[in-house]
């Protein structure tokens, strides 16, 4: 058995093995556990009791974390000549139509979020085989489809960010960086997760919040107790 570094053990004395945490403890100890040396991304795990498989039990949504992101979004605003000065002005990175719609079915994709209008979705629709398997397909369930393009953007740009639960029950998303201070990684938290109790479907029978995890890139996981944030 490989001997640990003196990091892994200094972690292994902070995280004690079965033990859960509220969530403003966690909230602290993710700083003090992150041995990286870049600004480590900050993500969070929440596992619900739902069958993601019938319609009834889907948990998709999107939160405007208080906070920010702590990363710069890369926003293009795909929409008509008259809403292009406004999505500039919001702070959108890239605006147009039909020249991005080329450059991304020749292959650019170097963007986080696509916000258009419902009159392009005609255009926009077809590069879904492209943007698709990237998570980059704007959606009205997300705001990134929207007669208010600018509203989008700036909403985008302050923190807004769209979740999903997953097959397997679970909802992952990135909430922050390790910069952060623990008071703005515990305000973070506790919206998302707030946000996800807000959207829990009548059907869900039982336990709702089965377990939160929260960790840093490379760090342990921290295990948060439910009670501590509902």
């Amino acid at each position: 058995m490989s001997k640990l570094t003196k990091n892994q053990k200094s972690v292994a004395e902070k995280v004690e093995a079965g033990k859960t945490y509220t969530l403003k403890e966690a909230a602290e100890l993710v700083k003090e556990i992150t041995t990286t040396k870049f600004d480590a991304s900050l993500d969070i795990d929440v596992r619900l009791g739902v069958d993601p498989r019938k319609a009834n039990q889907m948990v998709r949504g999107v939160v405007s974390l208080p906070n920010g992101t702590g990363k710069t979004v890369r926003v293009l605003a795909l929409c008509t000549p008259d809403q292009e000065a406004a999505a500039k002005e919001a702070g959108a990175d890239y605006v147009g139509l039909d020249e991005y719609i080329d450059k991304i079915k020749g292959g650019w994709l170097d963007i986080d979020v696509i916000i258009t209008m419902p009159s392009c979705m005609g255009k926009v629709g077809p590069l879904g085989r492209f943007l698709g398997p990237r998570g980059l397909m704007p959606n009205p369930k997300s705001g990134t489809v929207t007669m208010d393009v600018a509203k989008a953007v700036k909403e985008v740009k302050q923190g807004k960010i769209d979740f999903k639960v997953d097959k397997a029950g679970i909802i992952h998303s990135s909430i922050g960086k390790v910069s952060m201070t623990t008071e703005q990684i515990y305000g973070n938290a506790k919206e998302f997760i707030n946000t996800i109790i807000r959207l829990k479907p009548a059907a869900a029978k039982g336990t709702y919040l089965k377990s939160i995890f929260i960790s840093s890139t490379m760090s342990k996981g921290i295990k948060i107790d439910p009670k501590s944030v509902e």
